[in-house]
This record gives structure tokens, C-alpha cells and sequence, in this order.
């Protein structure tokens, strides 16, 4: 049994040593799995609000906590890394010409810069763990690729609560940290868990472009424009693509109207994250022209890069469908014969609403 002080001192060093790393915030959670959160993951797969993200069910049992993944972890290091805007993303909902992306998805990949950070953090335990003499510690680290919940997580660690729209919300950092855990077998003394603090605030179901949150604290994903926009393969139901405006690559909206965000300090956001010029206000009618080539080459580094060059011209072709802007038109109309169907679709959809009498 390792002395309380011992680990109490241990983990104020780690807590050091996270923040010197990029980390806005850090915390520690018990390990045991949470049968409430298992119970509410199973009644939100049963309801079908994850649509087509099938790894989210096939994988249920092991999301139910850590233990359930890793019977000898002991606790949980929560982290957060903030990426909190300097400009309003609601800003461009007015210039339709002009695509909107996410913000998180602006500047570099999150996954990689907050799991360098992570593991720096990993290796700097152990060898922490190593120096003062105690047993060396087995260690696993997470960031939004295994089937680990981190924002129930972060809210028992506390460093911030699952706000209505469920993402987590921090006092310090409003709605805008990018989570990860690291899963270990030291039995560090667990934070209290944060207190919802939410209230009647309805703010982030009201700005919801299409009605995604059929309950406080529930995500229908099916209809979430980040979803539609990232997750989803196929073409984008016609009952949305009005509402996704000219957003092209995830939304923010839910998250934007927060009151928590005026406390979050554009300051705290990791150099990492600093947006690119190229992302902040792109032209569509630039980005309609993107090949294969073009599109890996633009988005070297980016988390857009993942959903590939015809999944994001599909979603720039429904933008251009809603800009109103006839302009557009002829690099619609080059993409109505593509070798994609579902690219060639969003086209066709495109010019008719440009072109109402042209045919494709």
C-alpha cells in the first residue's frame, strides 16, 4: 500500500506537469464502471439516435467504464486541451457564399497533438514513479479512438459537467476542450465529481438548426449537421439539407450560444489549434473544384482529411445548393457526371435550386 501523502505529492506533480504540457485542465476519476452511464448508453443505442456509427454498439459492453476495458486499472487521469475560439463562430452564418468549418477543425489534428501530449505526460509518470520509488505504473491512454466515455469522464473527474447539448462544459473553459484519459494502475485519490450547472438554460436546443435534441441531455445524431456532415456516408436527407446552411464540415452552433463560454480565454487554447487562414472563411466555389489530389494536399494535418475528398464535396455541393448564388453554378454543374453517386446527386440537387430550369 503505497503512503497517501506519497501519492497526494505525486499527483500535484503530475498536475504540474500536465499544464506545463498544454493542458487547460486535469483530473482524476475513480476507475469503477458507472452503471448509470451504462444504463442511459444502452437506452440511447435502443432508441437508434447513433444512426450509423455501428462501432458505437458493437462495443457497448467495454463503454460501460474502465474497468470494463482494463480490470487493473486503479484510476483515471481526465485531461482536457482547449481550443477556445478568438472569433464568434456564428459569425459567417450570414455569407452564405462563404463555407463554414467547425472549429475544432481549423487548425491540426487534435488527435495527434493532444495524444503527444498524452504520452508525454505517460512517460513523465513513470519515470516520476521510478524516481521517488514506488512500483511502476502500467499505463493506456485514450483520445476519441477507442470506446472510452470520456465526458462522463471529465464530469466525474471533475472538470466540468455534460451540459444539455451533452458535450462537457467547464466554468473555466466554457464548452470548448478536447478530451482524453489515461487509464492507469496507480490508485490516486479521485477528484470531486462536477455538479450540473446548467439550470433552465435552454440556449443549445434553441439554436439548433435541426431539432436534434429530443430531450435535455439527448443527442438524436441522426440529426445533428456534425454527424451529417462526418459520420454519414450516404447522401443527406433532403428534410436536412436546407437547415445545414453553408455549414460543410461540422457545427458549432449548439456549442457557440453557451453562456458558460464567456469565461473561456481564447489565451488558453493550445498554439496547435490556431486556425488556419485557408479554413476560417474558405469560398466555395474554390473548394468545389478540389480533386482527389487537391483535397489531401489542402487538408494535410486536418481532422477533415479523414472523411475523404467526396464525402466533403458532397457537403460543399449542398452549401452551394443553399447559397442562392447562380455564380456557382458552372462548378455545379461539372460535378453532376462525377464517378461518385452520391457526389453526382448533391449536384443535380445543387443546380436545381441554383438553375431551377436547367437540366442537368
Amino acid at each position: 500500500m503505497v503512503n497517501a501523502d506519497v501519492l497526494d505529492g505525486l499527483k500535484a506533480a503530475l498536475t504540474d506537469e500536465a499544464k506545463r504540457l498544454g493542458f487547460a485542465a486535469i483530473g482524476f476519476a475513480p476507475a469503477e464502471d458507472n452503471p448509470l452511464q451504462a444504463t442511459r448508453l444502452r437506452e440511447w443505442l435502443e432508441a437508434g439516435y447513433h444512426g450509423s456509427m455501428g462501432w458505437m454498439e458493437d462495443r457497448a459492453a467495454v463503454r460501460q467504464g474502465p474497468q470494463s476495458m482494463w480490470p487493473d486499472a486503479a484510476s483515471v487521469i481526465a485531461l482536457g486541451m482547449s481550443y477556445a475560439p478568438s472569433i464568434d463562430p456564428l459569425a459567417l452564418e450570414e455569407t452564405p457564399r462563404v463555407a463554414r468549418i467547425s472549429t475544432y477543425a481549423q487548425g491540426g489534428d487534435y488527435h495527434d497533438t493532444v495524444k503527444k501530449a498524452m504520452k508525454a505526460l505517460a512517460r513523465w509518470l513513470v519515470a516520476e514513479c521510478r524516481k521517488r520509488g514506488l512500483p511502476e505504473p502500467q499505463l493506456k491512454v485514450f483520445v476519441d479512438t477507442a470506446p472510452v466515455m470520456e465526458k462522463p469522464l471529465g464530469q466525474a473527474a471533475g472538470l466540468g459537467w455534460q451540459g444539455k447539448h451533452t458535450n462537457l462544459v467547464s466554468a473555466a473553459h466554457g464548452s470548448w476542450l478536447f478530451l482524453g484519459a489515461i487509464y492507469c494502475t496507480v490508485p490516486f485519490a479521485p477528484d470531486a465529481p462536477h455538479g450540473d450547472q446548467c439550470g433552465s438554460c435552454t440556449a443549445c436546443h434553441d439554436a439548433c438548426p435541426t431539432d436534434a435534441f429530443p430531450a435535455p441531455y439527448r443527442l438524436d445524431a441522426r440529426r445533428c449537421i456534425s454527424y451529417l456532415t462526418i459520420e454519414h456516408k450516404g447522401p443527406i436527407p433532403e428534410e436536412f439539407r436546407a437547415a445545414m446552411g453553408n455549414r460543410i464540415y461540422g457545427c458549432d452552433d449548439c456549442l457557440a450560444v453557451c453562456p458558460w463560454n464567456k469565461f473561456a480565454d481564447a489565451a488558453a487554447r493550445n498554439k496547435a489549434f490556431l486556425p488556419r487562414a485557408e479554413l476560417t472563411a474558405p469560398d466555395l466555389a474554390d473548394l468545389l473544384t478540389l480533386d482527389d489530389a487537391g483535397f489531401r494536399q489542402l487538408f494535410s494535418g486536418s481532422p477533415i482529411k479523414r472523411i475523404g475528398r467526396d464525402r466533403f464535396v458532397r457537403n460543399c455541393l449542398i452549401a452551394a445548393g443553399n447559397c442562392g448564388d447562380s455564380a456557382l453554378a458552372p462548378q455545379v454543374r461539372n460535378l453532376a457526371d462525377d464517378p461518385d453517386d452520391v457526389v453526382a446527386e448533391a449536384a443535380r440537387w445543387a443546380l436545381a435550386r441554383l438553375e431551377p430550369t436547367a437540366i442537368p
